[in-house]
């Protein structure tokens, strides 16, 4: 079974148009594993089998590669690490914090950072209007978080030249208010990523006086 996810991984790159030789394959299976395991007590996310997780958790996470703005990260709302931790995993010569309220997904990340070797990653437990890290994020995404014009408020966290990064489903636009165009430069990206169960889009936030 392990094999043949191993080859739907490398496929699933390859259609995301990256090197599977550049990638920590086996580490991204290993948090396939992790959260399978951790999923039969914790509940973590909906989707339990390997497979499911592999598309929809992990080629999903990777799939926003390309829009990622090197330095720090932060991933608001981490839940079980998605993107967080496969990012982190992607790119180890940047810094992920992966911030969470929910204390049993806390500690899910905790394990997994310290499971997976990724140093790059730490998970702090906190909501985001009430975070106060010290630093500011070149990127800070959403996966998990809801409204647009409320995650746009993290942009008292951004960098200069930093982006919001949020993840959603079809048509977006509709989540797009006036009064958050006018303050946030707003791009739709449309992505295609493999195994997904319909279509996926990425919503591009950027401070207009940045």
């Amino acid at each position: 079974m392990k094999s043949e996810l191993a080859d739907k991984l490398a496929v699933g790159l390859q259609e995301l148009g990256e090197d599977p030789t550049s990638h920590p394959c086996d580490k991204y299976l290993q948090y396939v594993e992790l959260l399978v395991k951790w999923n039969r007590t914790y509940n973590l996310t909906a989707v339990r089998e390997p497979e499911p997780i592999l598309h929809r958790h992990v080629l999903d996470s990777l799939s926003i590669l390309p829009f990622v703005q090197a330095g720090d990260c932060l991933d608001a709302g981490s839940g079980a690490g998605l993107p967080g931790v496969i990012l982190a995993l992607a790119r180890p010569a940047d810094r992920w914090l992966l911030l969470d309220s929910n204390g049993k997904k806390i500690r899910f990340l905790e394990q997994a950072i310290m499971e997976l070797g990724c140093r790059n990653a730490e998970a702090v437990q906190s909501r985001l209007e009430d975070f106060e890290p010290g630093r500011r994020f070149s990127t800070i995404v959403s996966r998990a978080l809801g409204k647009l014009d409320e995650f746009a408020e993290a942009d008292r966290l951004l960098a200069p030249g930093g982006v919001l990064l949020a993840m959603k489903g079809p048509r977006p636009e509709r989540e797009i208010p006036d009064s958050l165009r006018q303050r946030m430069q707003v791009q739709v990206h449309e992505l295609a990523v493999p195994g997904a169960e319909g279509p996926r889009t990425l919503v591009a936030l950027r401070p207009r006086d940045s």
